[in-house]
């Protein structure tokens, strides 16, 4: 089924204008518009008809803008949650799990629900496209794009900081289409996407575009795909962790298309969205009323990412403010932005474990903590239908008796480098 032609017929909206207009190949803005907003993807299929589970991600292929199929993808895993449920005192909890447990079907090699985003906008790319990819990440995105791009040869360059390389693991060496640079040592997440930017202006060189990137938010949306298809309705309480928040904006645009298809019900489910303390720019914002991002020192920024265990949570400029962004998302669904420490998150990874039987990323375990305090101070009801968002899991389990390869860097640049030295450089490497 590898790179089999599959054209999803959409067009794309400036959500601050509602214009519509045609997808031309890598539109991350609206055309012509001066204020900033994301664009959103409205496909011509209103009633999602989700396909075999041999087409992978492309299950959900109606609500994906894409013009292929690629190889070795799987799909979110929803499932009842009996053990943690029982637990934690719900009657109605779903886990929709984003990673490697073949017990209950989930095949994502890397560990992480950022395979839904590589599938996603690697297959909107077409074989036209003569370019090189661009991606910034604090880890785990990166892994996801290195090993769908090695594996369908789609040339890729990425740019992690260097104190997360051991985030790229895989289970053999790659293809030489993906290379890699790094931010030095005491860098963060934002430096990364900083020297991506950088040679993302390259002649030759493609920028991914993070939350702009239409096909990316409805990657990640297949997991609220997964648990409405499979639940038969919208649930009432999302939970997630997040670093930039597109995960969350994306759950929000995949709930507004159930509610244009009617079939799945009527209610818009109330994101409740998690950071790990003491780094929380959202939550700080979020409870100052603000749609705007509140000032934050950069070195006490890095000084924080630091202490944080999930360190994928660590995106200091979200698409937060920007119309269709993280605001609007919590705004329109009445959500919330809450917070769990590194020991309430290890609990949590700890007791999932135990009753649901695989391994969970900190990031997922400090969304399972914020629903277990949720719980506890009667946030939200015993009763009600909860979707809890397992961003990643089952590494430990992937890993056991593998030997792993490990990416190594290129080049690595200064925090703050010089951009005309960071284009000869990278001129080198292709």
């Amino acid at each position: 089924m590898a790179n089999q032609f599959l054209k999803t017929k959409y067009k794309l909206q400036s959500i601050k204008s509602e214009k519509e207009f045609e997808d031309t190949g890598w539109l991350l803005d609206p055309v012509g518009e001066e204020h900033p907003t994301l664009i959103r993807a409205i496909y011509e299929k209103k009633h999602i008809k989700v396909k075999s589970d041999e087409y992978g991600l492309y299950k959900f292929a109606d609500w994906l803008p894409i013009n292929r199929i690629l190889d070795g993808s799987s799909s979110p895993v929803t499932i009842k949650s009996e053990e943690l449920a029982k637990e934690i005192g719900l009657s109605n909890l779903w886990i929709t799990f984003s990673g490697y447990w073949p017990e209950k079907n989930a095949g994502m090699k890397t560990g992480s629900f950022k395979e839904t985003e590589a599938y996603s906008v690697c297959a909107r790319m077409t074989n036209e496209m003569d370019k090189i990819l661009v991606v910034a990440s604090a880890g785990n995105t990166s892994r996801a794009f290195a090993q769908v791009c090695s594996d369908n040869k789609i040339p890729l360059l990425i740019c992690v900081p260097e104190d997360n390389l051991k985030a790229l693991w895989f289970e053999k060496k790659l293809d030489d289409c993906v290379k890699l640079v790094c931010s030095k040592s005491g860098s963060d997440y934002f430096d990364a996407i900083h020297l991506s930017n950088i040679i993302a202006e390259m002649d030759g060189f493609i920028p991914e575009g993070g939350a702009k990137n239409v096909a990316r938010r409805d990657g990640m949306g297949t997991t609220v795909l997964s648990a409405a298809t499979t639940i038969g309705q919208i649930p009432e309480y999302y939970f997630q962790a997040i670093g930039s928040g597109t995960g969350a904006i994306a759950a929000w645009e995949a709930n507004l298309r159930f509610l244009e298809d009617g079939r799945f019900g009527n209610n818009k489910m109330k994101l409740m969205v998690s950071q790990n303390l003491p780094f929380k720019p959202i939550q700080d914002a979020w409870k100052a009323g603000s749609r705007a991002m509140l000032p934050l020192d950069d070195d006490l920024a890095r000084q924080q990412v630091e202490e944080i265990d999930a360190k994928v949570l660590s995106n200091r400029k979200p698409p937060y403010s920007i119309a269709g962004g993280l605001f609007d998302a919590l705004t329109d669904t009445d959500g919330d932005v809450l917070t769990a420490t590194n020991k309430e998150a290890k609990i949590a990874a700890e007791l999932f474990e135990k009753t649901e039987g695989i391994d969970i990323h900190p990031a997922a375990a400090v969304a399972t903590a914020t629903l277990i305090n949720s719980v506890k101070n009667k946030t939200v009801d015993k009763d009600a239908l909860i979707m809890l968002n397992i961003t990643g899991g089952g590494e430990k389990r992937f890993k056991q008796n593998r030997d792993l390869f490990y990416l190594k860097p290129k080049l690595v640049f200064d925090i703050n480098p010089d951009e005309k030295e960071v284009k000869e450089k990278i001129n080198t490497l292709f």
